[in-house]
């Protein structure tokens, strides 16, 4: 039986996939191959790239008229500067795919006696060079994580193919090669151990023709790649599954494989093909892959570490109104995967978007010592204006150590809030959030099960009615009167568009000068259409 995979390339006769060569314009890729071309696949990690590469070697070598290999030089990573120690490991991993895809061990034979005449910064030029000469097809080369590489081992590859870029017309070089990444090219910023100097990737490579981009699934490719088990094993998906799957991931193909895998395969629903998937066991999966901080979500919140990141992720999360950082950093972000290609502005997947704030505020969580039970009624409804209340005074209290704690701390009232929230909401409910550039506002929902009652907490339910409630956060930037009028048309707006039963309005007051006393207050006002929106000054 197939699986939903989440390690490692796709093997079609072990996993549920789409054919990665159809995620890819597979015309486009001949045309620049055909003209000689030498360029650009990137994409985030886990999205296919390995899988589509090692498909197109397949595909060429099977038809005959290329000679292609594949070679991920990811191994030289461990070498960092030491470019001889990189570059018999990039030529001896290259040497190895050759016999495995092609049979042909002619690298082999020439690439020890190239290192050691020319020396590491001649060796790659020289062997690809010989090896093309007696090739009797033109050689198409693939080289993965190439950006894996540091600083003067990078700068030598990436010189070497360019040095040998002419000689591809006369049959002495690689006809074409694919340089596949993370990142294109172009951003690069390689900094020569030797020379101390800092090299653009895109002039150490600049015979490159174009930058091609792997995309993310599209809806109805998440559709069909449930449907697949469905197919196998008879075990149906509800429509709101299948939806919530799509929603939640926005197509990024690790997410869905892990959340489909968390469900069918090591979920409730794995011991019973004739139970059907529901929209709790997608939910039930999010929260466990969370909780597990699995690799792939564990490597994304280590990005939130990095200054260009945060100078990106951090003005979305506390809803700011403009954009606050370079070009280059936003262009980082999105190759990272973390931000969403089109507009608006905003965190790419509701997944991404939970784990960031969750990870930022996870020590803040564990020194919590709030107990749900404090916050609900005795029929297990959860009191978020009592919460809220606890709120303003532990902010009152801890505001001003935690937030200079925060790496984050333009966001960081925002942040706070979530923390607080989350250790409460972790025994039973669950928070969704939307936040992004130009909001002006970060937006909460809360979502806690009718009847929860404080013997049940921390247990996992299915199924049933879950209340909703709106929470709503605004920094003060004008008046008070006019911050209070937006912020209630815009939260009541929000719990329309939600279905939510009750809303409330936090607006912080980060100006220099104002005291406690100024900035604490609650107070209830109607909007417009006369829903009764809570607010709550910190």
């Amino acid at each position: 039986m197939r699986f939903f995979n989440t390690t490692g390339p796709v093997a079609a006769t072990e996993h549920y996939h789409i054919p990665p060569l159809d995620r890819v314009d597979l015309p486009g890729l001949r045309r620049l191959i055909a003209e000689k071309r030498y360029f650009v696949l990137h994409a985030p990690r886990q999205t296919g790239k390995t899988s589509a590469l090692l498909a197109l070697q397949d595909l060429l070598n099977s038809e005959g008229r290329h000679s292609c290999v594949y070679v991920n030089v990811e191994g030289a990573q461990t070498a960092r500067e030491d470019v001889e120690e990189a570059m018999r490991t990039v030529l001896g991993e290259l040497a190895d795919r050759a016999v495995d895809a092609l049979d042909d061990h002619k690298l082999d034979d020439i690439w020890p006696d190239m290192l050691a005449a020319r020396g590491p910064h001649g060796a790659l030029r020289q062997s690809l060079s010989r090896w093309a000469r007696d090739s009797t097809r033109p050689l198409v080369l693939l080289i993965d994580e190439i950006d894996a590489l540091v600083g003067d081992s990078l700068l030598s590859v990436l010189r070497q193919l360019r040095a040998g870029y002419d000689m591809r017309i006369r049959g002495a070089f690689p006809q074409s090669v694919i340089l596949c990444g993370v990142r294109d090219v172009r951003d690069y910023r390689i900094r020569s151990g030797s020379t101390g100097t800092m090299v653009a990737g895109g002039s150490a490579f600049n015979v490159k023709a174009k930058s091609l981009r792997l995309g993310d699934f599209d809806r109805q490719e998440v559709f069909a790649l449930l449907g697949q088990h469905t197919e196998e094993t008879g075990q149906a998906f509800t429509d709101e599954a299948t939806e919530t799957v799509w929603t939640r991931t926005q197509g990024q193909p690790w997410l869905v494989n892990a959340l489909a895998y968390e469900t069918c395969f090591d979920g409730a629903a794995a011991s019973d093909r004739s139970r059907r998937i529901e929209e709790a066991d997608i939910l039930a999966a999010q929260e466990a892959l969370i909780l597990r901080r699995e690799t792939h979500l564990d490597q994304l919140a280590d990005k939130l570490q990095e200054e260009r990141v945060r100078r990106v992720v951090e003005p979305l999360m506390a809803g700011a109104e403009e954009m606050q950082f370079a070009t280059r950093d936003l262009e980082y972000a999105r190759d990272l995967g973390l931000v969403a290609r089109d507009k608006p502005l905003r965190i790419a997947n509701p997944i991404y978007a939970e784990v960031i704030p969750r990870e930022l505020t996870w020590v803040v969580q564990q020194t919590l010592s709030q107990d749900p039970a404090w916050y609900l009624t005795s029929a297990g409804a959860l009191r978020l204006d009592k919460l809220l209340a606890a709120f303003q005074d532990f902010f009152r209290a801890h505001s001003e150590h935690w937030v200079e704690r925060f790496q984050y701390k333009e966001a960081g009232p925002q942040l706070l809030l979530q923390a607080f929230l989350q250790r409460i909401v972790n025994s039973g409910g669950r928070i969704e959030r939307e936040y992004g550039l130009g909001r002006g506002r970060t937006d909460l929902l809360v979502f806690w099960p009718e009847g929860r009652s404080a013997a049940t907490l921390g247990r996992p339910e299915r199924g049933g009615c879950a209340r909703r409630y709106v929470v709503e956060c605004k920094v003060r930037r004008k008046s008070l009167e006019r911050t209070l009028a937006e912020g209630v048309e815009q939260t009541a707006a929000y719990m329309d568009r939600c279905g939510a039963e009750e809303g409330h309005l936090v607006v912080f007051d980060r100006r220099d000068g104002r005291s406690w006393d100024e900035k604490l207050f609650h107070l209830s006002r109607a909007a417009d259409d006369g829903t009764e929106v809570q607010i709550w000054g910190m």
